[in-house]
């Protein structure tokens, strides 16, 4: 299960990230919005909670640039939430920094883009190994912060 939501920039993005996924078989748990204004660290915190709580495996944040996301996301215990513009950085966010959340921008990136990179996201491991020290320290940094 996938969390995802956005703010009334994302809409429409959501909509096709939603479809498009749908059809390869995900499954998605829609914290909103569906068009109405929103403030987006409400958003962030809806989904990242489904996250933190092990009942999605991955969330999914659209706002107009995803910055705004980006940081509300990052500022909840255990998100690692990455700002995810082209598919490089998408698969090596996953396979180093296990990242669980992807942030991205609805007034930066084209729809279709859109769903590629989310794709990429849901579907790449993390390769762990010496990616998992890593990850470890910065849990550390976590919770001494």
């Amino acid at each position: 299960m996938i969390a995802i939501g956005c703010d009334h920039a994302g809409v429409e993005m959501k909509k096709a990230v939603i479809e498009a996924l749908s059809e390869k078989g995900f499954e998605f748990k829609d914290m909103g919005t569906d068009g109405e204004p929103c403030d987006y660290p409400v958003i962030a915190e809806a989904v990242c909670g489904l996250v933190t709580s092990g009942e999605c495996e991955k969330g999914i944040l659209i706002c107009g640039t995803g910055i705004g996301m980006s940081i509300a996301a990052n500022k909840i215990n255990g998100i690692r939430a990455a700002l995810c513009s082209d598919s490089f950085s998408t698969k090596f966010t996953r396979l180093h920094n296990d990242s669980n959340v992807m942030c991205m921008g609805a007034r930066t990136l084209g729809c279709g883009l859109a769903c590629e990179l989310a794709e990429i996201f849901v579907t790449t491991g993390f390769e762990g190994g010496r990616h998992q020290r890593r990850i470890d320290l910065v849990s550390d940094i976590e919770a001494r912060n």
